[in-house]
């Protein structure tokens, strides 16, 4: 048992997006010959098409391979802010972490989130360069950037290219040779196993698939499983590794990954981060110590999902609830709109999330959705001492009511060439952050890079923050943000009225000082948007009632005085005048009424 144990590595890989992850991973399922040749593709440990399209990954994905008689345990993970929870479950199940960085950009702000990670769990790290194949690849510098970074030897760094394999075997080798085995001192042989679950699943023929690092004892086919956080009992139904696919074993021993189908109905009840144990002759499940689990993933970024046709529903509600499976990130909860009709709030980690699970909804479910404007959750302390979170417009209590408003507010690391600086801190100042320090990351060579330390409100950088920032720095500056705090905010609810009827769906939670300059924004785009009807339509934007922008569109107008030819004015005069008249009536008889096409919420949107 022993020596298998000293066999087994279990590593990740950790990098900024689209920095060759996926692709290094398939190279080393190439070499291993896990993946038979005529079954290899591009991309091969992600599942779902978006992440083909788009060429990033979502979801963690474990994967096992032997290599010169080791077991070598793989989780490829997500690069992007929106899924470092991803990223952060992965490394609680492994030892050691190839920090991988593109030579051709060196070292970006989400490389530096995902080390500081890999470091707080105090795991092995071994330094790789990547795309060493391309002609702008420039491995000296990204190397002295590394050695800055980690302080380790030059020496100490490989290189290699995912996409030709030069390298990848001196990869295997280094995890192999530098890479801790399984921790001894978690492996005695206890009376009970212990297993940490790092990612649960939803399979539409076998129920929860639960993925777990085996710390303690074996778990076998068969055996009476229990969570201890949740006290769910169950049966382990199957159990094994992937290759990359389902590859059922008789049982999972100490310092394996693999998974455990566990015959629960939901994943709620498998939940992510749960110590899961076999009931072998324990009386009290109190004794048995958890293993330390991962915070709870808090969702950072609401926005109301609506069906463009009030009779899906239903439908929308069946896909929520299947997304929900494997996506533990993702709250909802229904929400009634005088405009939209039936949806759901729903809260996400970023933009990048929602837009993914948009997408997803679109295309796996084939639903026409409308999305209305992405906010954050304020945080209202009223007179009478009360605390609510505000996660919409509409549940803004009424001024007199509040005593005051906190916001959000993240760490936000910025890592741009020193050419581009100026451009970076005006806008990050607009935004209204706050500046703390910069440093060096590359200092002596031709093109400087720094890392600019930020303190932003959250939603200063939700709608087009990253645009911008790739805009002002030519695309080479990189962003990272976590959250840090609540802090006070004098921010008021701007109403949206058309034709007089406040549009519940358009109102928005604005800075005081910029609600004017927001609410001109709105207006214009409306009246640019809006169809014209028979009768003038004011568009409006309010605060506590008061107008502090307008515009009106004018009547389409029938020509009533075609028929005339000639003769007396006064016969113009009495027609124009019979026509404006009526106009008036359809305004009184309430026929101002106006639909608001979803194209202009979109563009309210993008604003």
């Amino acid at each position: 048992m022993k020596e298998d144990i000293n066999k087994i590595r279990n590593f990740c890989i950790i990098a900024h997006i689209d920095h060759g992850k996926s692709t290094l991973a398939d190279r080393m399922l190439e070499i291993t010959s896990t993946v038979e040749e005529r079954r290899m593709k591009e991309q091969v440990l992600d599942g779902m098409d978006i992440e083909r399209e788009r060429g990033i990954t979502i979801k963690l994905q474990p994967v096992t391979m032997e290599y010169n008689g080791h077991k070598l345990n793989l989780i490829d993970t997500p690069g992007h802010v929106d899924f470092s929870y991803e990223v952060s479950r992965s490394l609680a199940a492994v030892e050691t972490a190839i920090l991988l960085i593109d030579c051709t950009q060196g070292i970006q702000a989400q490389t530096l989130a995902n080390l500081y990670l890999a470091i707080e769990q105090d795991l092995t790290i071994i330094p790789v360069v990547n795309k060493i194949d391309l002609p702008a690849a420039d491995v000296a510098k990204t190397k002295r950037e590394i050695v800055k970074l980690l302080g380790c030897q030059e020496a100490e760094i490989l290189a290699c290219s995912g996409k030709t394999g030069e390298g990848v075997a001196e990869v295997l080798a280094e995890v192999i040779k530098k890479g801790l085995p399984p921790k001894e001192k978690e492996l005695s042989l206890t009376d009970y196993p212990r297993a940490l679950i790092f990612d649960s699943k939803y399979d539409t023929y076998r129920g929860v698939v639960a993925y777990v690092r085996v710390f303690n004892g074996t778990i076998r086919k068969g055996d009476k499983i229990r969570l201890l956080s949740m006290g769910a009992e169950s049966e382990v139904l199957d159990c094994g590794i992937f290759k990359p696919d389902y590859h059922s074993l008789e049982a999972l021993s100490a310092g394996e990954i693999g998974y455990i189908i566990t015959g629960f109905k939901t994943v709620g009840d498998c939940r992510v981060g749960d110590t899961l144990t076999a009931n072998k002759g324990v009386n009290n499940f109190s004794q048995i110590e958890p293993l330390p689990g991962y915070k709870e993933v808090k969702p950072m970024v609401f926005a109301g999902i609506f069906p463009r046709e009030g009779s899906d529903f239903k439908e929308l509600r069946e896909a929520m609830d299947k997304l929900k499976l494997n996506d533990a990130a993702l709250s909802y909860e229904p929400e009634r709109s005088d405009a939209l009709g039936f949806g759901f709030r729903c809260g996400f980690l970023g933009l990048l999330h929602l837009e993914v699970f948009q997408e997803r909804l679109r295309r796996e479910y084939n639903l026409d959705l409308i999305v209305t404007v992405p906010s954050v959750a304020y945080k209202v302390f009223k007179n009478n001492g009360e605390e609510i979170i505000v996660r919409t417009p509409q549940k803004l209590p009424e001024p007199t009511h509040i005593k005051h408003i906190e916001e959000p507010w993240v760490n936000l690391d910025i890592i741009t060439p020193k050419n581009y600086l100026g451009n970076i801190i005006k806008l990050a100042q607009e935004k209204r952050g706050v500046y703390k320090n910069t440093e060096y990351i590359s200092a002596e060579s031709d093109e400087p890079r720094v890392i600019l330390h930020y303190e932003i409100p959250m939603s200063a950088i939700l709608t087009d923050f990253y645009d911008k920032i790739k805009s002002a720095s030519a695309g080479y500056a990189s962003i990272n943000y976590e959250f840090l705090d609540y802090r006070q905010a004098d921010v008021v609810r701007m109403d949206v009225l058309v034709a007089e009827e406040p549009i519940e769906a358009l109102a928005t939670i604005v800075y005081r000082d910029q609600a004017m300059s927001e609410g001109r924004e709105v207006v214009n785009i409306l009246k640019d948007t809006l169809p014209r009807q028979m009768f003038v339509i004011k568009i409006q934007a309010a605060v506590h009632g008061k107008i502090i922008a307008a515009e009106k569109l004018s009547a389409l107008r029938k020509d009533v005085t075609a028929k005339l030819y000639g003769g007396d004015v006064s016969r113009k005069r009495k027609l124009l005048e019979k026509q404006k008249k009526g106009k008036q009536k359809m305004m009184a008889a309430g026929k101002g009424s106006v639909d608001i096409p979803p194209d202009a919420f979109v563009k309210i949107l993008k604003r």
